[in-house]
C-alpha cells in the first residue's frame, strides 16, 4: 500500500512518469493525489483538460472559480482540496476572505462571492432541492445563465475529484499543509488530516 492512501502502487507507465515529473518540477515532490490518480493517469490529464476548457470559456473570473472550488471543497469536507484551493484563493483575495470561505461562512463576503459560496454548498448538499429562486439570486448578483451553468459544472467537478481522493484515502501532503497560512490551516478542521511525513 502507498503511504498517504489506501491503494497499492500503480504500475509504472510513461504517462505516470510524466505526471510525477511535472509535480517534481513545479513543487519539488509528487502529490499524494497524483500518485493515486496514476492508476488511470490518462483520466487525470483529461479531467484537468476539461476543467481548463471550462474555465477558459466560462467568463468567470479567477476569484469566482477559486471561491466555487473552495466552497465546494468545504461542503464536501475535503481537507485536501480546501487547503490547495484555499491557498490559491488567499493569494487572490487575502487570507481573511479565503479562511472565511474555507470555514463555510459566506456572511460578510461581497454579494457575488457570497452567492457563489452559498450556491456551491447548496449544489453539493442539496442539488435536488434547488429552486428557480436560487437561480434568480445568482442572476441578481450579475451572473449570466452561461456563467451559472459553468459555475454549477465547476462545483460538480470539484465534488467528483474530492470524492475519489477522499474515498481512497489520499492524505493532504505535509508540504501543502505547511504552505497554508496558519489561520487557513486551522479553519480546515474537517476531512482527512495532513500526512505526518513529507511527500517525495
Amino acid at each position: 500500500m502507498l503511504t498517504g492512501m489506501f491503494l497499492s502502487e500503480p504500475p509504472p507507465s510513461d504517462q505516470a512518469r510524466a505526471l510525477h515529473d511535472e509535480d517534481r518540477e513545479s513543487q519539488g515532490y509528487v502529490d499524494n493525489l497524483t500518485r493515486l490518480w496514476c492508476w488511470r493517469p490518462e483520466l487525470m490529464e483529461q479531467f484537468f483538460a476539461l476543467r481548463r476548457t471550462l474555465a477558459g470559456a466560462s467568463q468567470l473570473s479567477a476569484v469566482d472559480l477559486a471561491v466555487l472550488n473552495v466552497a465546494a471543497a468545504a461542503a464536501c469536507h475535503s481537507a485536501y482540496c480546501a487547503l490547495a484551493k484555499g491557498i490559491q484563493l488567499a493569494g487572490l483575495t487575502g487570507v481573511e476572505r479565503a479562511t472565511q470561505v474555507v470555514s463555510g461562512n459566506a456572511d460578510g463576503l461581497d454579494p457575488r462571492n457570497a452567492a457563489l459560496s452559498r450556491w456551491a454548498h447548496r449544489v453539493v448538499a442539496h442539488s435536488a432541492e434547488t429552486t428557480a429562486a436560487d437561480i434568480d439570486h445568482l442572476r441578481a448578483v450579475g451572473l449570466t445563465d452561461q456563467q451559472i451553468f459553468a459555475a454549477t459544472l465547476e462545483i460538480a467537478l470539484r465534488q467528483a475529484f474530492a470524492t475519489v481522493n477522499d474515498a481512497l484515502g489520499a492524505e493532504p501532503d505535509q508540504q501543502l499543509a505547511e504552505r497554508a497560512p496558519e489561520a487557513l490551516r486551522a479553519a480546515v478542521n474537517y476531512g482527512r488530516p495532513p500526512a505526518t511525513a513529507p511527500s517525495n
